[in-house]
């Protein structure tokens, strides 16, 4: 489905031909957040049916996107650490 947006940072107007339905579109305008009504959108598209900003725009403002679960740093994390349970005050909950 053809879908026109007006980019907010650009002002212009741009037109991508998404694999989307008129019932995946219903469901979002009902409430569903957007990566459930469209789970076969990637995240550059989801933003400009919602927004209008393309993906290159996104890279011009924000620069490449992180996955920060690539980037995560294993040493960094505490496998002893049991949630602050034990530091908790029973009388204070």
């Amino acid at each position: 489905m053809k879908i026109t947006r007006t980019s907010p940072i650009s002002k212009t107007v741009n037109t991508l031909d998404l694999d989307i339905t008129a019932e995946q579109i219903l469901d979002y305008e009902s409430g569903a957040l957007v990566q459930h009504a469209f789970p076969n959108l990637d995240a550059d598209e989801r933003e400009f049916f919602m927004t209008g900003i393309t993906g290159e725009e996104w890279e011009e403002m924000f620069g490449e996107e992180e996955d920060d679960v690539d980037e995560w740093d294993e040493a960094n994390f505490d496998d002893d650490w049991d949630g602050g349970e034990e530091d908790a005050d029973e009388d204070n909950l």
